[in-house]
């Protein structure tokens, strides 16, 4: 596989992306763990996730925690895995500061 400098760090030009293990028509949380533990096991090195991805608001930071959880019970094997997260984003909201 193809692999980049990121940061300092050399990983797989193909990542695994872990909005959909946290959104709408999610797998279930064994199910998206076990998907995690395939893509280690296939030699992924590089996760993306953010705290934004996730389904209902009160859910804010299901995606960083699913993929901590993963990453833990899988154990020293994902100890070289780069884990980008965006986190701090404010919810949208509409404004009305043109109103009339």
């Amino acid at each position: 596989m193809q692999q980049r400098t990121l940061g300092g760090h050399t990983v797989p030009a193909i990542g695994l992306g872990g909005r959909p293990l946290s959104i709408q028509d999610r797998p279930d949380e064994d199910r998206s763990i076990a998907t995690v533990h395939a893509a280690l096991d296939a030699g992924v090195t590089f996760i993306d996730t953010a705290d934004a991805s996730h389904r209902q608001a009160n859910e804010v930071g299901h995606n960083d925690e699913l993929l901590a959880r993963a990453l833990h019970e899988y154990g020293s094997g994902a100890d070289g895995v780069l884990v980008a997260t965006k986190a701090g984003h404010p919810p949208r909201r509409r404004h009305m500061d043109h109103e009339q």
